[in-house]
């Protein structure tokens, strides 16, 4: 008898179409609301997508998947509220909840990560106090999450998933307790997921997902140089062709709507091979090697109002001197996208556009002496405080910053603008509220609003580094270190309405016709009425 591994997650809702993801344990026929398909199977892991039409729109369906025949879901005996799919009416309001960073582990009993750290380090799960204030009716309905990158951390696994790694390899030897292939890969996936009432969640609501450095290594992509340092490891290859596999599988795969799903190849010739290992490896190779050989952004439209998610990882041009976060494709087709009368536009990015002007400053400078700017010296210092530092965000690809400001600015003026330009993001284990100066004030407002973690915290020391760098004494210094590498003022002005707080945290953009507002609210120890979420920070971003 055939079961659930993982899943069901539903992926799209629209307002007629609806599609749900699982991995099974054998092949079979999985059904949904009488819609079927058969898995497809990737070295011994059995996948399905199934594509629900004709819903009533503006409807609530519960649903069960069922794989031959037989209930698999939901498990038997459980009391949460039954998975069902919002379908959309074409109404102009939206709750997006979204956020990044969560280490997948033990909700309730103890553990000890991998890292040695103590559990209450990691504190209280928001998204998972989120769902089960949700299955309380605590909260009201969102009609998607975001998840903004390190879904997993395949350079930071749990107790349960190293001592996996443990029973198949000798873990002496480089990657050690990391992952290390596309088997571990799915391990690590499956932990993520399976606690109870995060799997509830992401059955009833509709999610999407992007990728980050943790989701493949700390620093992936940072440089040219580390680019060449890892392709010169011997197991380094296995890891970053697993890691593109289990992305196409488990994240990408269901961020595409029903009309793109029947334009992507890749999943037509899987579902038509007896084994799409080989095919999806060389597949996972290729988009290593290639940024332009795969594109990972994609959009979805919610009433008036669309979301544009950028892939600010894989699609980097690297070359000292000619950096880019997205390669020219990629933000060709981003623009594209960005353009349009909406209500309202939200620009994902896992890495903030907008940051700590300290931060910004020593970016712009890391960048332009690893180009040059200081000779032969200066390239080393750089190369080492890039990487000490994690200095490869928007800031660290000045190019790229100066585009996307420019694109801000051209969209906040055009005819039939945005009420709201809302660029969200995560990675920075932050969270905070910002207000950017674009345009000449009569056009669209224009944030960058940043949640992260979902959970895995900074520690003490951490949080006051990051502090430091928030006061005028870092922001003058580091802005001298730029200018003395030639870098210019930032082409934009803007200014930190809120925070930065440190907080396991989770944010809600809620879009209503020409309004729009932001909350972002921390976990905390459970009451008598179960977990809490307290808020942090609440601001209105655009009024009608």
């Amino acid at each position: 008898m055939p079961g659930l591994v993982l899943g069901p997650l539903l992926r799209y809702a629209g307002s007629t179409e609806a599609t749900v993801w699982v991995e099974t344990d054998a092949p079979c026929e999985v059904a949904v609301l009488g819609r079927t398909a058969r898995t497809f199977h990737v070295e011994g892991h059995h996948y399905a997508l199934v594509e629900l039409r004709d819903l009533p729109p503006g409807s609530v369906t519960p649903y069960e998947v069922h794989l031959d025949g037989a209930r698999a879901w939901p498990p038997p005996g459980d009391g949460r509220p039954p998975s069902a799919i919002h379908t959309r009416d074409h109404e102009r309001r939206s709750r997006l909840l979204f956020g990044s960073c969560r280490v997948g582990a033990p909700q309730r009993r103890p553990y000890t990560l991998a890292t040695g750290e103590h559990p209450e380090a990691v504190e209280v799960d928001a998204l998972w106090a989120f769902s089960r204030r949700l299955q309380a009716g605590r909260e009201p309905w969102p009609d998607c999450l975001l998840l903004l990158g390190d879904q997993v951390y395949a350079d930071e696994v749990s107790p349960e998933t190293a001592a996996f790694i443990r029973s198949r390899r000798d873990v002496s030897e480089p990657p050690g307790e990391e992952i290390a292939d596309f088997e571990e890969y799915t391990r690590l996936y499956r932990e993520s997921w399976s606690d109870p009432d995060i799997r509830w969640l992401l059955s009833t609501v509709p999610s999407t997902m992007i990728f980050d450095d943790h989701d493949v290594h700390d620093d992936w992509n940072i440089s040219e140089a580390w680019v060449r340092e890892m392709r010169a490891k011997d197991w380094w290859e296995d890891r970053i062709v697993g890691a593109f596999m289990a992305y196409w599988l488990y994240q990408h795969l269901g961020n595409l709507a029903p009309p793109e799903l029947a334009e992507e190849p890749l999943f037509a010739e899987l579902r038509g091979l007896e084994d799409g290992g080989p095919r999806l490896r060389a597949f996972g190779r290729q988009a290593d090697r290639e940024s332009a050989a795969s594109r990972w952004a994609f959009h979805r439209d919610f009433g008036r109002s669309r979301l544009v998610v950028v892939d600010s990882r894989a699609a980097r041009v690297l070359p000292e001197g000619r950096r880019d976060m997205i390669d020219q494709g990629e933000w060709t087709w981003i623009s594209d996208r960005a353009r349009g009368e909406y209500d309202h536009l939200v620009i994902a990015s896992t890495l903030p556009v907008f940051m700590i002007k300290g931060v910004h400053h020593l970016e712009a400078w890391s960048e332009a002496v690893c180009g040059g700017a200081w000779g032969p010296p200066g390239r080393r210092m750089g190369e080492w405080a890039r990487r000490l530092l994690d200095l490869d965000h928007w800031p660290a690809f000045q190019r790229s910053f100066a585009g996307m400001v420019g694109l801000l600015d051209e969209l906040t003026l055009a005819e039939g603008h945005p009420a709201s330009i809302t660029l969200i993001g995560g990675d920075v284990h932050t969270a905070y509220i910002a207000e950017v100066g674009i345009g000449d004030g009569r056009g669209s407002r224009v944030h960058q609003v940043v949640c992260s973690p979902f959970r895995n915290p900074l520690d003490p020391h951490q949080r006051r580094l990051v502090k430091a760098t928030t006061t005028r004494g870092a922001e003058l210094v580091t802005r001298g270190l730029a200018r003395a590498a030639g870098v210019g003022p930032p082409p934009a002005g803007w200014r930190f309405r809120d925070g930065p707080t440190f907080d396991n945290s989770v944010a809600v953009l809620e879009l209503d016709e020409r309004t729009s507002r932001v909350t972002i609210s921390r976990s905390g120890p459970e009451d008598e009425d179960g977990p809490v979420l307290t808020h942090l920070h609440r601001r209105t971003l655009a009024s009608a």
